[in-house]
């Protein structure tokens, strides 16, 4: 059984929770952007973080329902060369019932994400370059601003350490 790809930000998501949906602005390696989204000029949270803190727990909603929807495929692919013509077995029927349940719950996923995104947009102020789908900057977004492999140290607990290059 394959082990699901895990989230890369899920280090910055779950200090975000800690800390109250607040960061602060001397957080070691934070991208400037990032910086400023999280926190405004008074050093107070910023009014994106909610919908930041949203769009990660979407994006990590929607990697867990891709790789769910690969793993039923793989299933079903793995029974179906065998099946012979004629009624399904039970087996079969049960995988794609289960198929159908995981593209519907990936497409959810997926709305929820792209939704969230727009709400984060719109926030923090963020412009989408034309002629680029919003699901795709976002994604692209995430993966060069927001930091991946955080730990939060243990002696400053509003401070971060980069792990990685």
């Amino acid at each position: 059984m394959a082990t699901p790809k895990p989230f890369p930000q899920a280090g910055f998501l779950s200090y975000l929770l800690a800390m109250n949906h607040t960061a602060s602005r001397a957080d070691a390696s934070l991208s400037r952007e990032l910086a400023d989204i999280l926190c405004d000029g008074d050093g107070q949270p910023g009014k994106a973080v909610g919908q930041l803190l949203q769009l990660l727990q979407a994006r990590k909603a929607v990697l867990q329902s891709t790789f769910d929807s690969e793993q039923v495929a793989d299933d079903l692919r793995r029974y179906q060369k065998f099946v012979k013509a004629g009624r399904p077995s039970p087996h079969i029927v049960q995988l794609r019932q289960q198929q159908g349940t995981v593209r519907h719950a990936s497409s959810r996923s997926r709305q929820q994400f792209i939704a969230a995104a727009a709400g984060f947009v719109r926030e923090a102020g963020i412009e989408i370059p034309q002629r680029v789908a919003l699901e795709a900057f976002i994604t692209h977004w995430i993966d060069i601003n927001v930091p991946a492999d955080f730990v939060a140290l243990p002696q400053a607990p509003v401070a971060l350490k980069r792990v990685g290059p």
